[in-house]
């Protein structure tokens, strides 16, 4: 292994509530993959299915069967998303720095997507999905340089991962569908407005843990030497 490759070798963490048996299904399903399959095809059909997620939320407006667009998007997107890095895996195709630069920059694109077909939705105010796509950004980029600098990527917070995060994205659009405001108190509001200002807020204390926990591992692991007094010198 080269010196380029170690340093972009990182350990995954996921403690998601459904990591283990999404983990056990993956492989189930990459070792029966067609060879004529691979990771780069799974990466592109991943984003293309956001894009379609955010076409069927856009699509709202037209209609609340869109809904159904909208998960079978959040399906194939986890179909492709989840499985082109078990697939390089299991057929030892590993491309360390390849792999994990084209996997992040589709999240970032993919998530940009969903975000503006949420603003032209009429599900979510334009400004609420603005602030919850610079949450998630900035999230990102604190998660990137945490691997860089520790060589941890954490894929969770609070047992709550990328999986977890679709299936809920889904049952929302479903919800959304049938009714997209819910009561709170005396006031009706409107489902996806109040989602995301939830997500915004867990986001930012995400932001804030994360920086914190690694800011105090990396001070640790990085002091600074010692100073040497004139009479210790002498």
């Amino acid at each position: 292994m080269s010196d380029a490759t170690a340093q972009a070798a990182h350990t995954r963490v996921n403690h998601g509530l459904l990591a283990g048996p999404e983990k056990r299904a993956l492989l189930w399903l990459a070792r029966r993959l067609p060879r004529a399959v691979n990771s780069d095809h799974l990466s592109g059909m991943g984003l293309a299915a956001m894009f379609t997620a955010g076409l069927g939320f856009a699509a709202f407006q037209l209609t609340p069967w869109a809904a159904a667009s909208v998960v079978l998007s959040l399906i194939v997107n986890w179909f492709g998303d989840s499985l082109d890095g078990t697939v390089a895996r299991v057929r030892n195709q590993q491309r360390p720095r390849y792999g994990y630069y084209v996997d992040h920059v589709i999240d970032l694109a993919g998530t940009t997507f969903l975000m503006a077909g949420l603003a032209l939705s009429g599900l979510m105010a334009p400004l609420l999905a603005a602030l919850l796509l610079a949450a998630y950004l900035l999230v990102s980029a604190e998660t990137y340089l945490a691997t860089h600098a520790n060589g941890v990527f954490r894929m969770s917070f609070l047992r709550f991962g990328p999986t977890e995060l679709r299936i809920l994205i889904a049952a929302g659009a479903l919800r959304a569908a049938y009714d997209p405001s819910v009561e709170l108190g005396s006031f009706r509001v409107g489902l996806f407005d109040l989602g995301a200002a939830i997500a915004c807020a867990g986001l930012l204390v995400a932001f804030v843990a994360s920086a914190v926990r690694n800011v105090r591992a990396l001070y640790a692991a990085e002091r600074l030497p010692r100073r040497v007094g004139v009479s210790e010198a002498a």
